[in-house]
C-alpha cells in the first residue's frame, strides 16, 4: 500500500508549503484517486504561515514519540518533526497521502516505506534566497545557515522518483504538481508502481 505514499522533500525556500495550501484550495476531484495531505507535528508554535500544523513543545513531542504516537519523525533545523498515525490511516481506505518530508529522512523512508514516491520540489537558489528572505521566519546567520544547507544535502535519487521545478508562479507550479499525481496515479493503477 506504500505505492499510496508520496514524501515531498527540498530545501526550505523551494515552496514545499505554499505549493501545498495551493493544493488544499484546489477540488480535488479531478485526481484519479483521493488525495489527503498528512498534517505534520512540529515543534514550532504557529507562525500564521502557509502550513497549519500541530504545535508542540519539544517535552510534548518526547512524550508521544516515546508512546509510539508517531508513525514517522526526524530532526531538521533545529525542530523536531512528526507524523501521526492517524495521518496515514487514509491509505487503508483507498486515498493517497501526501507528506511533506526531510531529505535526511529519505533513506528511512526507503527503508520502512518500500514503494513510496519521492518528489524531489526544487527551485533556483536566487529563488531560494527571496522566498526564505520574504518568509521572515530566519535572519542573519540562520538564514544563511538554511541556504547553505540547502546547498549541501541533497536527498538521493532513485529510479522512480519524482521532480518539480518551482521557479514561476505557484499558479503554474501548482498545475504542474497535480499533473504530476494524476500520471503518478493512474501510472500506477495500471499495474503495479510507476
Amino acid at each position: 500500500m506504500s505505492h499510496a505514499l508520496i514524501y515531498m522533500v527540498g530545501p526550505s525556500g523551494v515552496g514545499k508549503d505554499s505549493l501545498l495550501a495551493w493544493l488544499l484550495q484546489r477540488p480535488l476531484c479531478d485526481l484519479p484517486v483521493a488525495l489527503h495531505i498528512a498534517r505534520r507535528s512540529i515543534t514550532r508554535p504557529e507562525d500564521g504561515g502557509t502550513e497549519t500544523h500541530e504545535p508542540l513543545t519539544e517535552k510534548q513531542f518526547a512524550n508521544l514519540e516515546s508512546a509510539g504516537a508517531f508513525v514517522m519523525c526526524w530532526h531538521a533545523n533545529g525542530l523536531h518533526y512528526g507524523i501521526r498515525h492517524t495521518e496515514l490511516a487514509p491509505m487503508a481506505k483507498g486515498y493517497w497521502v501526501l507528506v511533506n518530508g526531510s531529505r535526511a529522512y529519505v533513506p528511512t523512508l526507503r527503508q520502512d516505506w518500500p514503494g513510496a514516491s519521492v518528489l524531489h520540489i526544487q527551485a533556483p537558489q536566487d529563488v531560494v534566497r527571496n522566498r526564505l528572505l520574504a518568509r521572515g521566519r530566519e535572519k542573519g546567520e540562520d538564514l544563511e545557515a538554511r541556504i547553505r544547507r540547502s546547498q549541501e544535502f541533497g536527498a538521493t535519487r532513485s529510479p522512480g522518483d519524482l521532480e518539480l521545478v518551482n521557479a514561476g508562479s505557484l499558479e503554474v507550479s501548482g498545475y504542474e504538481l497535480l499533473a504530476l499525481l494524476e500520471r503518478q496515479m493512474k501510472a500506477s493503477t495500471k499495474g503495479g508502481h510507476p
